[in-house]
């Protein structure tokens, strides 16, 4: 595993780099104006971006580089102009109906953070890999993963949902980088893929809301109709 076997300086540029997108779903979850969210993500996609460079230069994982631009190219600007194009046309800019506070959802947060470093520490521990970078990967994606969760539950705004599936899969895909940087090429394509296809469905749902609730709040989606 690289990160179980990295130089001081590798590993420093890469514990800085995961924490960077940590503290940036941090933002979005002390924020809640929903230009904000987009805009962290993006900042947070260019972090994961630049994470897989630094990862396919000391590894000698050429194909990263590709995985690089991809992630700059797509995550980093073509979801957030599209995300951006959608909160134009939203009669809401900020999360009204809160179930709980922005400074209750960072206290919430960094719970989970701590429960993420708990159960890193003993994965860690069990397979034998004595290596920080290792335990703080492993944090990190955990927390993102818990983060994006949390987003989905307890906001109520479209742009929160598909913001807290975004932050999901982006701990999984940090995860993978450090942890697994031979991942083939293919899966990261079939991931953007993905991904292009949920921000294309969270379109039509908004366009729906707005056209037939006349509001973006999935507060009113209280009845399934078939």
């Amino acid at each position: 595993m690289l990160a179980a076997h990295l130089a001081p300086l590798a590993a420093s540029l890469f514990s800085l780099l995961a924490i960077g997108s940590l503290l940036l779903a941090f933002v979005m979850l002390g924020s809640r104006w929903l230009k904000d969210y987009m805009l962290a993500f993006g900042a947070q996609s260019w972090l994961i971006g630049i994470l897989s460079a630094l990862i396919g230069y000391y590894g000698g994982y050429r194909e990263l580089y590709v995985v690089a631009a991809l992630t700059v190219l797509f995550r980093g600007l073509v979801l957030p102009w599209l995300i951006l194009r959608i909160l134009r046309q939203m009669s809401a800019q900020r999360e009204v109906h809160e179930v709980v506070s922005p400074a209750s959802s960072l206290v919430i947060g960094a719970a989970l953070v701590i429960f993420a470093l708990l159960v890193a520490i003993h994965v860690t521990e069990s397979l034998g890999l004595n290596s920080n970078v290792v335990v703080l990967a492993l944090t990190v994606m955990f927390s993102m993963k818990l983060i994006g969760f949390q987003m989905l539950t307890l906001r109520h705004e479209a742009i929160s949902h598909i913001l807290g599936i975004l932050i999901l899969e982006n701990g999984i895909f940090l995860g993978s980088q450090i942890l697994v940087p031979g991942m083939p090429l293919m899966i990261e394509l079939v991931l953007l893929f993905d991904l292009l296809v949920a921000v294309a469905c969270f379109g039509v749902l908004v366009r729906y809301l707005i056209t037939h609730i006349g509001t973006t709040s999935s507060r009113e989606l209280r009845r399934l109709t078939g």
